[in-house]
């Protein structure tokens, strides 16, 4: 579905309505389009951007309560449990 255009009117300095004739020109583009340009940048560079830093699973998310059993081995295990 195409969008309808709202008009809207800015009051500009001379100097600054020159200057953007100008850019314009040198861009080969019509200042409506370098204005909608720069508008769309301001826009998007004002939107809320996602963290780029991943999240460390090396270690667990929730602390450990209980006793560390780092000293856990397989060994261990069999010494402590007796098979038949």
């Amino acid at each position: 579905m195409e969008q309808k255009p709202v008009r809207t009117s800015i009051d500009l300095p001379r100097d600054l309505h020159r200057r953007l004739r100008e850019a314009a020109a040198r861009r080969g583009c019509s200042a409506r389009k370098l204005i909608l340009a720069s508008i769309e940048q301001a826009v998007q560079d004002a939107e809320p951007q996602r963290p780029q830093r991943r999240l460390d699973l090396s270690k667990g998310l929730i602390p450990p309560a209980g006793r560390n059993l780092d000293h856990l081995t397989n060994e261990y295990i069999y010494e402590l449990i007796e098979f038949p």
